[in-house]
């Protein structure tokens, strides 16, 4: 398979590019006796949660709402998200002046569906994943809508490298990172970046266990499709990937591993009593996988560990997060 790769000055022209229109999130090292517990690792976490819209995916979705004609503007943009794309396309469409018409399972967090509409959005609902995607290939081919996919294309991927571009400038001699995958597009991106800028750096990408559509890519060799998702992280729920995000991945990613939704959960719990952060359990997947299937191979190891999203509303987070003992503080010395 052969694809574009896009170099460090292509991801750093376009980190220029966004400028102030995007947050360069803080990098945070992880202290104290719960995480210790958890993990002995050394960890940076990368705040991506403070984005504009919540998470990483403004980013990708402000590149390719910059890119649109003046023609294409006129038109305005469509998306198929469960939420947080659907959030990022709404608030790129009202930062470059077009319209934004975006398609979103029936399921989705009400939270979601209100910023949508917060950032002008017109919201159509769907009855799943499928469907959605369906209901967006015809709003783009009847109403001439430019369509910003959630996870796939060089500019959705370039979006996503300013991440790694901007962890790596911020921490030095990193032994590896963890990047949830749900289609894929933020692991391809923070992936390019890392191996191009710290090439010893691991990068491994983290999937539930009921939505490993990439897993099952790189076993097959070629983007695969999943018919049943079963995870509480709807975030992580593409029901396929795609070539480019899979070409990516397939390149630059050392690992993949799958993390339960328990495991998940426990993470929620662990980021809110030790970091008081309440993330939704996509944002806590990579956390998850650093305290469960990847604890003992980076055992003292400088790992980075993103924080990818907080788009969750108080009730579902106090139902899922499952409650963990809060860190004393280190001892006087």
């Amino acid at each position: 398979m052969t694809i574009r790769v896009p170099t460090i000055d292509d991801i750093r022209a376009a980190r220029e590019r966004l400028g102030e229109r995007v947050r360069e999130t803080p990098t945070w090292p992880w202290r104290g006796r719960a995480i210790e517990a958890a993990a002995t690792a050394q960890v940076f976490l990368k705040m991506e949660l403070f984005q504009y819209t919540g998470t990483f995916k403004a980013r990708g979705a402000l590149l390719n709402a910059m890119a649109l004609s003046s023609e294409a503007r006129q038109r305005g943009v469509t998306a198929v998200s469960a939420g947080n794309h659907a959030v990022a396309t709404a608030f790129a469409a009202r930062s470059v002046g077009t319209s934004a018409k975006v398609v979103m399972p029936r399921t989705a967090n009400p939270t979601r569906i209100a910023l949508c509409h917060a950032y002008g959005a017109e919201v159509v609902l769907a009855e799943n994943t499928h469907d959605a995607f369906a209901q967006a290939k015809r709003i783009e081919a009847e109403e001439g809508r430019h369509f910003i996919h959630p996870f796939e294309g060089e500019l959705t991927a370039l979006g996503t490298a300013t991440v790694g571009y901007e962890w790596c400038r911020q921490v030095e001699e990193l032994d590896a990172v963890i990047v949830p995958i749900g289609g894929g597009g933020l692991c391809a991106g923070i992936a390019t970046a890392v191996k191009q800028m710290q090439p010893r750096c691991e990068v491994f990408g983290v999937e539930p266990e009921g939505a490993d559509t990439m897993h099952r890519s790189f076993a097959a060799g070629s983007p695969q499709a999943i018919d049943t998702i079963t995870t509480i992280a709807d975030s992580l729920s593409a029901p396929h990937a795609a070539t480019y995000s899979f070409g990516l991945c397939r390149r630059f990613v050392d690992g993949l591993v799958k993390i339960s939704d328990h495991e998940m959960q426990r993470a929620m719990g662990l980021l809110f009593a030790d970091m008081k952060l309440a993330v939704e359990p996509a944002g806590a997947a990579a956390t998850a996988a650093l305290c469960g299937p990847l604890r003992e191979r980076l055992a003292g190891k400088r790992v980075g560990v993103i924080l990818c999203g907080s788009n969750i509303d108080l009730a579902t987070f106090a139902r899922l997060a499952t409650p963990c003992e809060p860190d004393a503080g280190q001892p006087e010395r």
